[in-house]
């Protein structure tokens, strides 16, 4: 079947849907205030079925490669593995000590396999949240600081090119990583956006090298050429999108991911899962490397 409208995938309604990610052919998403991790097909719509239910908020997941069922996971205050059905290994704590009580919030692997975790402070505290990088020895790095509210970041297929996300701020700014040594250099403005336009969120970056941006408050999302131009919007009937993947058939249905968290007038779509079909594939979710056990 092919979605030319932005249609819902399943009757679930989110407080905070987030983190879609296209892994083994299935879409992963997790309902983050509840500490849901779920999954559903690319097919056609239906229910989605519960992975895991952890008792703090998760960000977002990565799969571990080589280990069909296992997760890295942006959770709570810092990032833990998840292993088989209910295994549970904590890995970094990284914002318990925060002068601002602090989550975690969107996570992603990149190319080489390292995994990259953003906080917020859950008042919004200005500057409060930071970037880091994990690599197979589990040792956290703070990559970008003085953040608000991080999502992203997407990466291009090489592992080169790296889009951070301020929704706070309203600001996506591009950055060079260093392959090697996951380095960043020569930060840039990508977009500045207008109150009036909504806040980017969650991004992926499709097969051209294209920039996808879910607008919190906009009721869209959109794609931008790599030059920072808009190349198409796509009007949705909720007011918060907040992440954005590309999977399904040919990698080429759009899956859209909402919340109704904090609207003070709920409409009848918010918070659903949205998907409708496009004319450019994406890339399945990267992998993060084995980790290793530190004595």
């Amino acid at each position: 079947m092919r979605l030319t409208e932005p249609t819902p995938w399943s009757a679930d309604r989110f407080e905070l849907g987030e983190g879609a990610r296209w892994v083994d052919g299935r879409l992963i998403l997790v309902d983050l205030l509840a500490g849901r991790l779920l999954e559903t097909t690319g097919d056609k719509p239906g229910p989605l079925r519960e992975l895991r239910r952890l008792d703090a908020p998760l960000g977002a997941v990565a799969p571990v490669a080589g280990a069909a069922g296992d997760w890295l996971a942006a959770v709570g205050t810092g990032v833990a593995l998840l292993t088989g059905a209910d295994g549970y290994r904590p890995v970094a704590d990284l914002e318990s000590g925060n002068a601002a009580p602090a989550r975690m919030n969107d996570a992603v692997a990149d190319p080489h396999g390292r995994f990259w975790a953003g906080s917020m402070a859950q008042d919004t505290t200005p500057g409060a949240g930071t970037l880091y990088r994990i690599a197979r020895d589990g040792v956290p790095v703070p990559a970008v600081t003085g953040l608000t509210i991080t999502n992203g970041p997407a990466f291009d297929a090489e592992g080169c090119t790296m889009y951070l996300a301020d929704t706070a701020r309203g600001e996506v700014d591009r950055f060079t990583v260093d392959p090697r040594t996951a380095e960043l250099s020569g930060r840039e403005p990508f977009l500045r956006l207008a109150a009036a336009e909504g806040a980017p969120d969650g991004m992926t970056v499709d097969a051209a090298g294209h920039l996808w941006v879910a607008l919190w408050g906009g009721y869209a999302v959109r794609r931008y050429r790599p030059d920072g131009s808009l190349e198409r919007e796509l009007r949705l009937p909720v007011a918060q999108p907040t992440s954005v993947c590309l999977g399904g058939p040919q990698l080429q249905r759009l899956f859209i991911t909402s919340a109704h968290y904090g609207l003070a007038a709920r409409g009848p779509l918010d918070g659903v899962l949205l998907a409708i079909d496009v004319d450019v594939a994406g890339t399945p979710a990267r992998a993060v490397d084995p980790f290793e056990r530190r004595s």
